[in-house]
């Protein structure tokens, strides 16, 4: 475990892998920490240097007052990168961390080379919905909403699982603060334009059980890209990488190989 300042917030950050291998940076979503991604770590090809971090008012990274603006996100993901000099890298962005993504790509392609947007979108939700939710965890914090939060994260096969309880601690003990300073920078963004004019190799992968980010949302999203490719994941809602980690890394895997990222398998 690291931490990095930059200058507005202290990032909580790891980097797995050698030093010299080809950079994966993954970016969670809302109301999670770096731990959302472990379940496919040792799935994924080796060699790789992997690094994660939480954005800011999540997990153990620094939580300044809210609002927060999508602009400052994808700035603190900039300079800890530039930090961690980064170049090239596949960037791996999921829910709001697809919108760091897809911001972080308009604004420096230097840092990128491939993009997979899973589960996001140009736009989720709108003012309302977000406004409801952030008066929501002001008033009664996350716990008043991790329910419903729940039912849109998880399809019902898993919800019955025990593991459902560590999601939702996950969630719940994020600060209040973090989780409605983010909901407002959603709340305020729509990628629409911008990336409509990025020009890179493209991955959208979607849960077929997705209460947040349904797969149509995710086909619109793509259909931006030329030339994206585009993969749904069968019993899984907005975080596949949870419900079905073994189809959610062959799919990084084969995406990872076929822009030149990791060598192809043999055979």
């Amino acid at each position: 475990m690291q931490i990095f300042d930059t200058g507005d917030v202290q990032l909580h950050y790891r980097v797995d892998g050698p030093e010299n291998g080809a950079p994966v940076v993954f970016a969670n979503s809302l109301g999670t920490d770096m731990r959302l991604w472990d379940p496919i770590l040792p799935l994924l090809a080796p060699g790789l240097r992997i690094i994660r971090f939480d954005k800011r008012g999540h997990g153990l990274s620094s939580c300044p007052p809210a609002p927060y603006s999508m602009g400052s996100l994808i700035t603190d993901t900039e300079r800890l990168l530039d930090h961690l000099q980064v170049r090239n890298c596949v960037f791996v962005g999921l829910s709001i961390g697809g919108m760091i993504a897809q911001g972080l790509a308009v604004k420096r392609l230097d840092l990128i080379r491939a993009l997979v947007l899973s589960n996001t979108a140009t736009k989720i939700g709108n003012r309302d919905i977000w406004d409801t939710r952030i008066a929501a965890v002001e008033q009664g914090g996350i716990e008043s909403l991790a329910d419903a939060v729940m039912e849109r994260w998880f399809s019902a096969q898993f919800r019955a699982t025990p593991e459902l309880a560590l999601w939702r601690n996950m969630l719940t003990r994020q600060p209040d603060a973090g989780y409605a300073g983010c909901s407002a920078a959603i709340s305020h963004s729509d990628f629409m334009t911008p990336t409509s004019g990025l020009r890179l190799p493209a991955l959208g992968i979607a849960g077929s059980e997705d209460g947040s980010t349904p797969p149509d949302l995710v086909r619109e999203l793509m259909d931006l890209i030329p030339a994206s490719k585009f993969k749904l994941i069968r019993r899984a809602g907005h975080l596949p990488c949870v419900e079905q980690p073994q189809e959610y890394a062959e799919v990084l895997n084969e995406f990872l190989a076929n822009v030149g990222h990791i060598p192809k398998a043999q055979g």
